[in-house]
């Protein structure tokens, strides 16, 4: 993790994280698509998300994903991973999350968003602590919390887990 100053704003926010969500386009991944000659997608996740996934768990904090991607792809890398919230092929990100709100019985201060695009812009101004990637589209930057140091892909999940396990020790 590197040694940049977080504000007491957002050491707030991350002391009362819940639950995790993430998009995976551009978020878990680099946002890069590999066909195949026979038209199979493939995806590159990075390992050190997982292990996030892990400590997260260990912590005592839900991890979910909340995606328009409607390949099999995001789906089996969330199961593998045994999230808690599993949502792929969503349209509207901002009503899948306030479904997670409600059945979890918490508050929107509790939850973290990680997105990358304006089609998570909703969500991000909806929750209670916004992330995006250092490669976010320009109009998300502008608007989260926290931008991590690193692209989609390079490990922001992993990222986002040390900020908010040291800020809740």
């Amino acid at each position: 993790m590197s040694k940049e100053t977080i504000s007491k704003k957002n050491i707030s926010r991350l002391k009362k994280i819940k639950v995790l969500l993430t998009d995976v386009d551009g978020v878990l991944t680099d946002g890069g698509m590999y066909y195949t000659e026979a038209g199979l997608i493939m995806k590159k996740f990075n390992a050190k998300d997982g292990m996030g996934v892990n400590l997260l768990r260990a912590a005592g904090i839900k991890t979910g994903i909340v995606s328009a991607d409607k390949t099999p792809i995001a789906k089996k890398r969330a199961e593998v991973l045994k999230l808690d919230f599993i949502l792929y092929g969503v349209e509207n990100k901002l009503e899948a999350v306030k479904k997670i709100i409600k059945e979890t019985n918490l508050l929107p201060e509790n939850f973290a968003f990680i997105g990358d695009d304006v089609n998570d812009l909703e969500v991000l101004n909806f929750v209670g602590l916004s992330i995006c990637p250092n490669d976010a589209a320009t109009k998300v930057r502008n608007e989260c919390h926290i931008i991590a140091p690193q692209n989609g892909g390079e490990g922001v999940f992993r990222y986002i887990t040390d900020l908010i396990i040291s800020q809740q020790k």
